[in-house]
Protein backbone atom coordinates (compact mmCIF):
# COMPACT_ATOMS: atom_id res chain seq x y z
CA UNK A 1 0.00 0.00 0.00
CA UNK A 2 1.75 3.19 -0.99
CA UNK A 3 2.59 5.96 2.20
CA UNK A 4 -0.16 8.48 2.91
CA UNK A 5 0.80 12.22 4.29
CA UNK A 6 -1.29 13.78 6.45
CA UNK A 7 -4.10 16.13 5.53
CA UNK A 8 -2.88 19.35 7.66
CA UNK A 9 -0.88 19.86 4.85
CA UNK A 10 -3.08 20.89 2.56
CA UNK A 11 -3.70 24.61 2.43
CA UNK A 12 -7.65 23.58 1.50
CA UNK A 13 -7.81 22.10 5.07
CA UNK A 14 -10.49 24.48 7.22
CA UNK A 15 -9.07 26.69 9.61
CA UNK A 16 -11.84 25.71 11.83
CA UNK A 17 -13.00 21.95 12.71
CA UNK A 18 -16.20 23.54 11.07
CA UNK A 19 -18.79 20.35 9.16
CA UNK A 20 -20.93 22.77 6.50
CA UNK A 21 -16.70 24.73 5.38
CA UNK A 22 -16.31 21.30 5.01
CA UNK A 23 -18.66 19.88 3.22
CA UNK A 24 -18.92 22.88 1.11
CA UNK A 25 -15.14 22.63 0.48
CA UNK A 26 -15.12 18.96 -0.52
CA UNK A 27 -18.39 19.65 -3.01
CA UNK A 28 -16.21 22.55 -4.55
CA UNK A 29 -13.48 20.49 -4.86
CA UNK A 30 -15.61 17.47 -6.41
CA UNK A 31 -16.84 19.84 -8.77
CA UNK A 32 -13.55 20.85 -10.02
CA UNK A 33 -12.36 18.08 -10.49
CA UNK A 34 -15.17 16.95 -12.57
CA UNK A 35 -15.12 19.75 -14.60
CA UNK A 36 -11.14 19.75 -15.52
CA UNK A 37 -11.53 15.97 -16.10
CA UNK A 38 -14.22 16.78 -18.59
CA UNK A 39 -11.77 19.52 -20.39
CA UNK A 40 -9.03 16.44 -20.46
CA UNK A 41 -11.64 14.01 -22.34
CA UNK A 42 -12.48 16.56 -25.01
CA UNK A 43 -8.49 16.94 -24.93
CA UNK A 44 -8.06 13.65 -25.78
CA UNK A 45 -11.13 12.96 -27.37
CA UNK A 46 -10.11 16.23 -30.14
CA UNK A 47 -6.63 14.67 -30.68
CA UNK A 48 -7.95 10.96 -31.50
CA UNK A 49 -10.78 12.20 -33.69
CA UNK A 50 -8.39 14.90 -35.83
CA UNK A 51 -5.27 14.15 -35.15
CA UNK A 52 -4.71 17.89 -34.28
CA UNK A 53 -4.22 20.19 -31.23
CA UNK A 54 -5.15 23.19 -32.81
CA UNK A 55 -8.55 23.45 -32.73
CA UNK A 56 -8.78 22.03 -29.22
CA UNK A 57 -9.87 25.57 -27.98
CA UNK A 58 -13.81 25.22 -29.49
CA UNK A 59 -13.89 22.35 -27.77
CA UNK A 60 -13.10 23.11 -24.67
CA UNK A 61 -14.12 26.96 -24.61
CA UNK A 62 -17.25 26.23 -22.51
CA UNK A 63 -15.96 24.13 -19.95
CA UNK A 64 -12.95 26.38 -19.94
CA UNK A 65 -14.76 29.44 -19.28
CA UNK A 66 -16.97 28.14 -16.71
CA UNK A 67 -14.43 26.33 -14.32
CA UNK A 68 -11.90 28.33 -14.33
CA UNK A 69 -14.22 31.17 -13.47
CA UNK A 70 -15.65 29.66 -10.71
CA UNK A 71 -12.28 29.60 -9.23
CA UNK A 72 -12.72 33.26 -8.26
CA UNK A 73 -14.30 31.65 -5.47
CA UNK A 74 -11.16 30.32 -4.26
CA UNK A 75 -10.57 34.48 -2.99
CA UNK A 76 -13.49 34.34 -1.26
CA UNK A 77 -12.33 31.31 0.27
CA UNK A 78 -9.64 32.56 1.72
CA UNK A 79 -10.57 36.31 2.81
CA UNK A 80 -13.68 34.32 4.86
CA UNK A 81 -10.85 31.80 6.47
CA UNK A 82 -12.48 28.86 4.93
CA UNK A 83 -8.68 27.99 3.82
CA UNK A 84 -5.56 28.50 4.79
CA UNK A 85 -4.03 29.76 1.64
CA UNK A 86 -2.66 33.21 1.19
CA UNK A 87 -5.79 35.52 -0.16
CA UNK A 88 -3.60 37.91 -2.00
CA UNK A 89 -1.35 35.20 -3.58
CA UNK A 90 -4.30 33.46 -4.67
CA UNK A 91 -6.15 36.60 -6.09
CA UNK A 92 -3.44 37.22 -8.10
CA UNK A 93 -3.05 33.21 -9.80
CA UNK A 94 -6.16 33.40 -10.14
CA UNK A 95 -6.74 37.20 -11.71
CA UNK A 96 -4.02 35.78 -13.96
CA UNK A 97 -5.89 33.36 -15.33
CA UNK A 98 -8.90 34.81 -15.58
CA UNK A 99 -7.11 37.40 -17.94
CA UNK A 100 -5.93 34.52 -20.24
CA UNK A 101 -9.19 32.68 -20.06
CA UNK A 102 -11.35 35.65 -21.01
CA UNK A 103 -8.56 38.71 -22.09
CA UNK A 104 -7.30 36.52 -24.47
CA UNK A 105 -8.07 33.11 -25.82
CA UNK A 106 -11.75 34.34 -25.28
CA UNK A 107 -11.28 38.08 -27.11
CA UNK A 108 -8.77 37.19 -29.67
CA UNK A 109 -10.36 34.42 -31.82
CA UNK A 110 -7.92 34.50 -34.53
CA UNK A 111 -4.87 33.07 -32.24
CA UNK A 112 -7.58 30.80 -30.55
CA UNK A 113 -5.87 27.84 -32.83
CA UNK A 114 -2.42 28.57 -32.21
CA UNK A 115 -0.25 25.98 -30.27
CA UNK A 116 0.16 28.62 -26.85
CA UNK A 117 -3.60 28.51 -26.77
CA UNK A 118 -3.11 24.95 -26.46
CA UNK A 119 -0.35 24.74 -24.57
CA UNK A 120 -1.70 27.01 -21.54
CA UNK A 121 -4.79 25.02 -21.76
CA UNK A 122 -3.10 21.54 -21.90
CA UNK A 123 -0.86 22.60 -18.74
CA UNK A 124 -3.74 24.03 -16.63
CA UNK A 125 -6.27 21.06 -17.42
CA UNK A 126 -3.41 18.53 -15.94
CA UNK A 127 -2.26 20.86 -12.93
CA UNK A 128 -5.79 21.50 -11.64
CA UNK A 129 -7.28 17.83 -11.86
CA UNK A 130 -3.97 17.08 -9.56
CA UNK A 131 -4.57 20.09 -7.45
CA UNK A 132 -7.64 19.67 -6.78
CA UNK A 133 -7.50 16.15 -6.49
CA UNK A 134 -5.00 16.31 -3.69
CA UNK A 135 -6.66 19.38 -2.18
CA UNK A 136 -10.02 16.92 -2.12
CA UNK A 137 -7.86 13.92 -0.46
CA UNK A 138 -6.59 16.14 1.98
CA UNK A 139 -10.11 17.26 3.30
CA UNK A 140 -10.74 13.89 3.65
CA UNK A 141 -8.13 13.24 6.02
CA UNK A 142 -5.40 11.46 4.00
CA UNK A 143 -3.23 12.72 0.85
CA UNK A 144 -2.02 9.39 -0.99
CA UNK A 145 1.65 9.47 -1.67
CA UNK A 146 1.62 9.24 -5.01
CA UNK A 147 -0.66 11.80 -5.73
CA UNK A 148 1.69 14.29 -3.39
CA UNK A 149 4.68 13.19 -5.67
CA UNK A 150 2.37 14.38 -8.55
CA UNK A 151 1.01 17.61 -6.85
CA UNK A 152 4.81 18.71 -6.48
CA UNK A 153 6.63 17.22 -9.04
CA UNK A 154 4.75 17.77 -12.78
CA UNK A 155 4.95 21.48 -12.08
CA UNK A 156 8.77 20.82 -12.84
CA UNK A 157 7.38 20.49 -16.64
CA UNK A 158 3.59 21.92 -16.69
CA UNK A 159 4.69 25.48 -15.10
CA UNK A 160 7.47 26.03 -17.79
CA UNK A 161 4.61 24.79 -20.61
CA UNK A 162 1.76 26.71 -19.49
CA UNK A 163 3.90 30.13 -19.02
CA UNK A 164 5.72 29.50 -22.87
CA UNK A 165 1.90 28.89 -23.77
CA UNK A 166 0.80 32.00 -22.19
CA UNK A 167 3.32 34.03 -23.66
CA UNK A 168 3.34 33.10 -26.93
CA UNK A 169 -0.64 33.36 -27.08
CA UNK A 170 -0.49 36.96 -25.52
CA UNK A 171 2.22 37.93 -28.21
CA UNK A 172 0.21 36.54 -31.20
CA UNK A 173 -2.68 38.72 -29.68
CA UNK A 174 -0.98 41.75 -30.39
CA UNK A 175 -1.43 42.89 -34.14
CA UNK A 176 -4.93 42.27 -33.65
CA UNK A 177 -5.12 44.19 -30.30
CA UNK A 178 -3.31 46.86 -32.04
CA UNK A 179 -5.23 46.92 -35.57
CA UNK A 180 -9.07 47.28 -33.71
CA UNK A 181 -7.58 49.02 -30.80
CA UNK A 182 -9.50 46.48 -28.60
CA UNK A 183 -10.39 47.25 -24.93
CA UNK A 184 -8.57 50.36 -25.87
CA UNK A 185 -9.98 54.51 -24.81
CA UNK A 186 -8.78 57.37 -26.72
CA UNK A 187 -8.87 60.79 -25.69
CA UNK A 188 -10.77 62.91 -25.67
CA UNK A 189 -13.68 61.53 -23.73
CA UNK A 190 -16.33 62.28 -21.29
CA UNK A 191 -14.35 60.80 -18.50
CA UNK A 192 -10.56 62.64 -19.43
CA UNK A 193 -9.14 59.05 -19.12
CA UNK A 194 -7.18 57.11 -21.79
CA UNK A 195 -5.82 53.50 -21.72
CA UNK A 196 -4.04 51.32 -24.43
CA UNK A 197 -4.37 47.45 -23.88
CA UNK A 198 -1.45 47.06 -26.40
CA UNK A 199 0.50 49.01 -23.84
CA UNK A 200 -0.71 46.83 -21.04
CA UNK A 201 -0.32 43.29 -22.89
CA UNK A 202 3.25 44.07 -23.02
CA UNK A 203 3.64 45.01 -19.82
CA UNK A 204 2.20 41.84 -18.63
CA UNK A 205 4.26 40.12 -20.52
CA UNK A 206 7.26 41.97 -18.68
CA UNK A 207 6.00 40.57 -15.60
CA UNK A 208 6.23 37.57 -16.17
CA UNK A 209 10.48 37.97 -16.06
CA UNK A 210 10.58 38.76 -12.36
CA UNK A 211 7.40 36.68 -11.39
CA UNK A 212 7.98 33.50 -12.54
CA UNK A 213 11.31 32.71 -11.88
CA UNK A 214 10.63 33.40 -7.96
CA UNK A 215 7.02 31.31 -7.71
CA UNK A 216 9.05 28.60 -9.87
CA UNK A 217 12.08 28.21 -7.49
CA UNK A 218 9.54 28.65 -4.27
CA UNK A 219 7.43 25.12 -5.62
CA UNK A 220 11.37 24.02 -6.08
CA UNK A 221 11.66 24.56 -2.34
CA UNK A 222 8.03 23.29 -1.67
CA UNK A 223 8.87 20.38 -3.43
CA UNK A 224 11.97 19.81 -1.45
CA UNK A 225 10.32 20.14 1.49
CA UNK A 226 7.39 17.90 1.77
CA UNK A 227 8.54 15.27 -1.06
CA UNK A 228 12.36 15.03 1.33
CA UNK A 229 10.06 15.36 4.31
CA UNK A 230 7.79 12.48 3.54
CA UNK A 231 10.85 10.69 2.46
CA UNK A 232 12.81 10.99 5.55
CA UNK A 233 9.34 10.37 7.85
CA UNK A 234 8.89 6.39 5.64
CA UNK A 235 12.70 6.11 6.78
Amino acid sequence: MAPTSKAKSSPQTPKQDDSLSKIYLVAYNVAQIMGWSAIMLAICNHWVTNKSVTRVYEDVAPLLNIFQTAALLEILHCALGLVRSNVVLTAFQVFSRIFLTWGIAYSIPEIQTTVGVFMFIFAWTVTEIVRYSFYFSGLLGMVPYPLQWCRYTFFLVLYPVGVSGELLSIFASLPYVKEKKLYSVSLPNSYNVSFSYYSFLICAMCTYLPVFPQLFMHMVAQRKKVIGGASKKKE
